[in-house]
């Protein structure tokens, strides 16, 4: 693949530094595109803005992208039905009652644990977590960007954990192209020394149970405690307030089925379309179908019930749907940016050029977490697990092969390493559907999740410096 040297580092660079100090993040997508493809283009601002919107246009055509995308708007509808039929409000009334969600402690344990249960799809899980625990965590008084790393903390981290998924298949599909002799068991051997998966999502956990609050996340949960304001004042949440905002119908009873019913017949329809897109083999099935289809079916479910029970007509049922998809266009032309920026990222060959530069310098004991940390920036810098994974694999298998390392290990590291990037860079689109998923803003989420983050991954450096010299 071609590199185009030290310079394939300057558009993320760029974007992700004026991200953080602007919080436009819109721009900041933007101008990554731009200025990788104007670089391609021998600096030519007029060709590479050209180029940028023949890939956008090209990203957002892709069959599995434009799934993702409809599936992403559909999800706007679904929590609008759920909100407008008084699902969300009596679900939350039931949750009351048994005390399930009492506290502060209890509300992000039942988040945890929504997040933790669907594992078979990365974002699907954000979204199904995110839209059930958002009115729980405003009820007992917890901030947004609270909400919003428990999600992101316990969604990419389970997915390679649990790799019975699309996560999986990918993984193996990249080792079976190196001749890994059995790639099953490799990712098997590397589950439990996935250090930085691990302890991402024990950190959450503890993080829920005792309230541990630093950084700029003190500060969000003093807001809400002393002012009761969820967000802060200017925050520009990733979902309009059409969809946050609304209310059941007059006289609408509150019963939480109405909510529970279309999100189950969702979450069961998923497994089941990737059975048969993979013809018997759920890891095989098509991920981009399997979560459109599922929210489909979940809509038209909730459509013939409210219908049945005369909770809405079908123009009701209609308007709100449209409602629903409108307030989520911000998360559809972000994730059209993301989508863009891989496809820019591959051709300037930024974690190539990483990957090769840091090859020469590699000692044995230090390769695991050489490699984790190059994984780390990589990720970071590209906003994609998955392609840091197709650039690390195919570099550690024949180190290992070559300097007898644990495989289980030296694999490890590039996933967690993958996974850390993906789950810190402001340009990460599983980042991104966790600031929607919450209502909150992009940028609070990114700087308050990201000091856990760093905790995790420090704690993981460490493991894997004492594992790279003990195994």
């Amino acid at each position: 693949m071609t590199s185009f040297g030290w310079v394939s580092i300057l558009p993320p660079i760029v974007a992700i530094g004026l991200a953080i100090r602007t919080r436009q993040v819109y721009l900041s997508l933007g101008l990554f595109v731009w200025l990788g493809w104007t670089i391609m283009n021998g600096w030519n601002p007029v060709d590479g803005l050209i180029a940028s919107v023949d890939v956008f246009v090209t990203s957002v055509t892709n069959p599995d992208n434009a799934r993702t995308l409809l599936f992403s708007a559909l999800i706007g509808a679904m929590i609008t039905f759920t909100q407008a039929s008084g699902g969300m409000e009596g679900f939350i009334n039931w949750v009351e009652r048994r005390k399930l969600a009492s506290s502060k402690r209890s509300a992000g344990l039942l988040t945890a644990f929504v997040s933790m249960g669907i594992f078979l799809e990365s974002n699907f899980g954000l979204l199904v977590a995110g839209s059930v625990a958002r009115p729980l965590f405003d009820k007992c008084r917890i901030s947004r960007e609270k909400l919003s790393y428990i999600i992101d903390a316990t969604c990419a981290p389970k997915c390679v954990l649990i790799p019975l998924n699309a996560w999986g298949a990918y993984i193996i599909g990249l080792l079976a192209a190196q001749d890994v002799a059995n790639p099953v068991a490799l990712v098997v051997s590397a589950l439990p020394l996935n250090f930085y998966a691990i302890l991402s999502i024990g950190l959450a956990f503890f993080v829920i149970i005792t309230g541990w609050d630093i950084g700029p996340m003190r500060e969000a949960e003093r807001r809400v405690e002393e002012e009761g304001k969820v967000l802060r004042d200017g925050a520009e949440p990733m979902v309009a307030t059409e969809v946050t905002e609304t209310k059941p119908k007059d006289g609408v009873p509150r019963r939480a089925i109405n909510m529970v019913a279309p999100i189950l017949t969702m979450v069961a329809a998923v497994p089941t379309v990737l059975w048969i897109t993979g013809e018997g083999d759920i890891m095989a099935g098509s991920g981009s179908q399997a979560v459109l289809w599922g929210v489909i079916i979940g809509l038209l479910v909730a459509i013939v019930s409210y219908k049945a029970q005369g909770i809405m007509t079908i123009k009701e049922a209609t308007e709100q749907g449209i409602r629903g998809i409108q307030g989520l266009i911000p998360l559809v032309i972000v994730l059209s940016l993301a989508f863009t920026i891989g496809a820019t990222q591959r051709e300037l060959g930024t974690g190539v050029f990483l990957a090769q530069a840091a090859q020469g310098a590699l000692n044995p004991g230090f390769v695991p977490a050489i490699i984790f940390v190059l994984a780390c920036f990589i990720a970071f810098s590209t906003g994609t697990s998955w392609g840091t994974f197709a650039i690390m694999i195919p570099i550690v298998i024949p180190i290992y092969q070559q300097l007898g390392l644990h495989p289980g290990l030296t694999l490890a590291a590039a996933l967690g390493g993958g996974i850390f990037g993906d789950h810190c860079s402001p340009i990460s689109d599983s980042t991104i559907v966790a600031s929607m998923a919450s209502a909150t803003d992009h940028i609070d989420h990114v700087r308050t999740q990201l000091p856990y983050a760093l905790t995790a991954a420090g704690g993981a450096l460490v493991l894997f410096l004492i594992f790279g010299f003990a195994l």
